[in-house]
């Protein structure tokens, strides 16, 4: 899988359907004819391969950097020139918001419990094997995915039991790659990663009941508005950005 985080700098090409074409003819309109800025993005790492598809359909230029939402909560307090943040904890985008309106829901995070393919785990019963030597989570202080996995464990009446198993990932891509490398035998990761292209035939999983844990409500934040912010902001809720989160298992608002 890729590394935790990673820079995406591309243009990308208007795909027929004409919602997209719409958003082009919309920016193209915004800037005059002009060539367009790139625009800096920092996301939740649970959204790395949607958003690498979207970027590979969406009409104009992103520079996507992915990371923990908290660490990137700390970095954008402190000025970090981002024009819109993906959070995986709408509460940090609502902490940054610079004006009324400038928040969004884009959907809600769902938690696994996943195991490489090659193990005798089953992954339903995983968190309670003596057979898993090491847990990987992220890490709550400043992941909202590790925040909810410790919420899930309390609620089992796992999280003392587990404490001398955790390993503890940066983000959530990291927390996955804990397990695919072999540096955990279980984990609990982002139903997102569980779902792309790079796991499949990789792993098995099991889904963590939605009520086992606090809901994981995702949102954004346009950090700086500009006709571009705007614009993807209604690229990502619009039908086609819309299909993809579900593609990789996000649960839409309202659903």
């Amino acid at each position: 899988m890729k590394s935790s985080i990673t820079y995406r700098t591309g243009l990308g090409r208007a795909v027929r359907n004409w919602p997209v074409l719409l958003l082009a003819g919309l920016l193209a309109a915004c800037a005059g004819g002009r060539p367009q800025p790139s625009l800096a993005i920092a996301a939740a790492s649970d959204l790395n391969f949607a958003l690498d598809e979207m970027a590979a359909h969406y009409p104009g230029k992103l520079r996507v950097s992915y990371g923990s939402s908290g660490n990137f909560f700390t970095q954008i307090s402190n000025g970090a020139p981002f024009d819109l943040f993906l959070s995986a904890d709408i509460d940090y985008a609502r902490r940054l918001a610079p004006r009324p309106g400038s928040i969004f829901t884009y959907g809600i995070g769902r938690l696994v419990v996943w195991v490489p393919a090659a193990s005798a785990l089953d992954p339903a019963t995983a968190l309670r094997s003596d057979a898993v030597r090491h847990l990987a989570i992220a890490n709550p202080d400043h992941a909202p995915y590790g925040r909810a996995a410790e919420g899930a464990l309390r609620h089992m009446g796992l999280w003392d039991a587990v404490q001398p198993k955790l390993v503890l990932g940066e983000n959530i891509v990291q927390t996955f790659q804990f397990v695919d490398s072999g540096a955990a035998d279980a984990g609990i990761v982002a139903l997102s990663l569980a779902l792309a292209p790079a796991a499949r035939g990789r792993g098995r999983y099991w889904e963590i009941p939605l009520d086992a844990y606090p809901r994981m409500e995702q949102g954004g934040v346009i950090l700086k508005d500009s006709p571009a912010a705007r614009a993807f902001r209604d690229y990502l809720l619009s039908a086609p950005g819309r299909r993809i989160l579900k593609k990789y298992g996000f649960a839409l608002p309202g659903k």
